[in-house]
């Protein structure tokens, strides 16, 4: 593959990922999904629009009993993606394929999980300019797919009970909560703060596929200190591979 590509860590380089060096790349926002999972072992997970692995990876890691699924739309980053799989010793359990939510392969598009995570574009078509990098294009806008497709497809892949956990930014709460309750309930929002004194620019929400609790606004978790650095809890999550608690 013709690909200019650099090799990146994730949980303190307990996993190695190739990634482009022009392209759309992983980083925080990856290890924070995974880490927002709450799989038990033995469960499956499907990991929609996966990238290069970066979240099915850390996921995979923090769970090693797991199964996992993923599916891409761009072919160079699938096949980046089985190969950051096999590097890590991982391919026994985890598995990303390339396709559509529009038209997924029948592996996906035919079964169900107790979990889906996504990451999904986070730019609405129209309303800014498209990055110069075609692959970083893909990834950052939602082009002829909405974001509420996306969701509707992380709901119909999920059990009855099981979680649909996304990362996107803070502005597009409403309209995640909108099409996240065209199937479940029991949402979770989690703010990602860069500082308590800012608006936060990333959450988590999750939600239960059926469920008809409640929503909550978590306290979430502020990823830096006063000097600026890490803080000790972000450090812990994104560093040593702790889960985030999700729950009230």
């Amino acid at each position: 593959m013709n690909l200019n590509v650099t090799q990146d860590g994730l949980l303190d380089r307990r996993i190695t990922l190739n990634q482009p060096r022009h392209g759309y790349r992983a980083g925080d926002d990856a290890v924070l999904l995974a880490a927002a999972v709450g799989a038990r072992p033995g469960q499956t997970v499907l990991d929609a629009g996966a990238g290069v692995g970066a979240v099915s990876l850390c996921l995979a890691w923090r769970c090693p009993e797991l199964v996992i699924r993923g599916m891409e739309l761009q072919p160079e980053l699938a096949t980046l993606a089985q190969e950051n799989i096999a590097a890590n010793g991982m391919a026994a359990r985890v598995s990303i394929q390339q396709g559509d939510i529009r038209q997924p392969p029948p592996e996906i598009g035919q079964a169900t999980f107790d979990h889906t995570v996504c990451n999904p574009p986070f730019h609405v078509a129209g309303r800014s300019s498209a990055p110069p990098n075609a692959s970083k294009a893909i990834a950052h806008g939602e082009g002829e797919t909405p974001l509420q497709e996306w969701l509707a497809f992380c709901l119909r892949r999920t059990v009855s009970g099981g979680t649909v956990t996304v990362i996107h930014r803070g502005d597009r709460l409403a309209a995640l909560l909108s099409g996240l309750r065209q199937g479940a309930g029991d949402m979770v929002v989690f703010p990602l703060w860069a500082r308590l004194d800012k608006p936060a620019k990333r959450i988590i929400v999750q939600a239960r596929v059926g469920g008809r609790g409640p929503d909550i606004m978590h306290p979430g978790l502020c990823l830096l200190d006063a000097d600026g650095n890490d803080s000790a809890q972000a450090r812990a999550v994104l560093r040593d591979g702790a889960a985030l608690d999700m729950s009230s």
